[in-house]
């Protein structure tokens, strides 16, 4: 569990937030969570979060659009937030996950921000309020419902939707008269028509990402079919197998990897972004993957000199945006348990959310918030609009997923068969029906 949750924190906290920690150093608790206590309001309310205030020279949007919405609950509530943070050397190897884990089973602070493997199984302990009776969760787009809800109850709530895309170079596929892919069929002959043209490697790809393709391919049926509850309801059942789901995405991997489109030994290495991108904005690599907020940031793609646009993944049912979030849960035991809730029915609110995605141009919690995006994020953004996506993290399913598919796809980087990979998936089942 150590090993996953220090995958599972590395991976979420870059698609959903800490891709403002890459960007923005840490302050010391010192620093941070000092107050005058003359001007304290009677009421406290404690969050713990891997990050701290902003401080007042730091630049960071992610940040800034969080700290709005608080200081928004802070004013109309007549209380104090009080920030306690993770830091990764106060805590030596303790990921945030492990932090916590151990925080909410101890009752030590009120509300977290947590990444889905976290809250679902903190959400099966019993350890989280239900908040599907907060007003704002009377706004919420389906899939954060259904994403984020253990056991019948809704266990958190996120500021935005992480949705996951290929950012490719629209004018290399022009220069070689290629459409941009929509299925497993299409991006292979894209891949092969690069690669014959020089392109050693079409796909650019790094350690934590490369599950978004299997998602794609796997669950899009189950998501897009109009049966997913029963479908889901099955696999925790143990009447349907995982592996009969994910063979064909695996399979495809499997193929990317053997013909050489991606580069397994260098992706096995790879941190996000970090890795591939620089070849990507070189124009040396035609096509990687992100998510929706490295379109809109400056330092990683916001700038490319091409003409960039972000599409879904390759599936039966055409390009396939991949969804995952993290989200803000109250210890149900919490000292201040009915101030917290009220805290993330304001923070959460329609008017806090708008605030945050004009802030941060992402897609909102809330279906009647708008989405802002730049031109590259329009094709993403319509699927998601219509309805169509594929969920990497769903805490109603027995087996956490995005976690686990990221380990096993390590394991296919280092030279895991199909079979293997499949056998792995269909043993975490077996633990989760016992």
């Amino acid at each position: 569990m150590t090993k996953l949750r220090k995958i599972g924190a590395a991976i979420c906290c870059i698609a959903a937030a800490v891709c403002t920690l890459a960007a923005c150093g840490m302050s010391t608790p010192s620093e941070e969570n000092l107050v005058d206590k003359q001007d304290q309001p009677k009421k406290i309310v404690n969050m713990f979060s891997p990050m701290g205030k902003t401080d007042a020279n730091a630049e960071n949007v992610a940040r800034t659009a969080q700290e709005m919405t608080l200081s928004m609950a802070e004013e109309k509530l007549g209380l104090i937030i009080e920030y306690n943070t993770y830091t990764a050397q106060d805590y030596k190897e303790k990921t945030y996950d492990d932090v916590c884990t151990e925080r909410i089973r101890s009752n030590l602070d009120d509300f977290y921000l947590l990444n889905p493997d976290v809250f679902q199984q903190l959400g099966k302990e019993g350890l989280l309020a239900d908040l599907s009776g907060l007003d704002c969760a009377k706004n919420l787009r389906e899939v954060v419902k259904a994403a984020n809800t253990v056991d019948g109850k809704l266990v958190a709530i996120p500021h935005e939707v992480v949705a996951y895309g290929l950012f490719v170079n629209k004018d290399l596929f022009d220069q070689f008269d290629l459409k941009l892919p929509e299925t497993p069929e299409e991006l292979l002959e894209c891949c092969r028509v690069f690669k014959e043209n020089g392109y050693d490697t079409p796909i650019g790809a790094n350690r934590w990402w490369l599950e978004t393709f299997v998602f794609a391919i796997s669950y899009a049926n189950l998501y897009n079919g109009g049966n997913t509850a029963a479908e889901v309801e099955a696999l925790n059942s143990g009447a349907a197998k995982y592996s009969d789901y994910l063979r064909p995405g695996f399979t495809f991997l499997k193929e990317l990897i053997d013909k050489g489109y991606i580069d397994a030994q260098k992706a096995y290495t790879y941190e996000a972004i970090d890795g591939e991108g620089a070849d990507f904005l070189a124009q040396k690599t035609p096509i990687v993957m992100a998510y929706w907020g490295a379109a809109n940031t400056d330092t990683l793609y916001g700038r490319a000199e091409f003409d960039m646009q972000v599409i879904g993944f390759p599936s039966s049912l055409g390009a396939m945006p991949i969804v995952s979030m993290t989200g803000y849960s109250v210890c149900e035991q919490a000292e201040h348990r009915e101030d917290a809730l009220n805290v993330l029915d304001v923070m959460l609110s329609d008017e806090a959310l708008q605030i945050f995605a004009e802030k941060k141009q992402v897609i909102s919690a809330s279906k009647n918030v708008q989405t802002y995006c730049v031109d590259a994020l329009q094709p993403l953004n319509d699927r998601i609009n219509e309805g169509v996506y594929v969920l990497a993290s769903n805490a109603g399913m027995k087996v956490e997923q995005w976690g686990n598919m990221c380990l096993i796809v390590r394991d296919m980087l280092q030279g895991a068969g199909v079979e293997e990979c499949l056998a792995a998936f269909d043993r975490l089942q077996e633990q989760s029906l016992q």
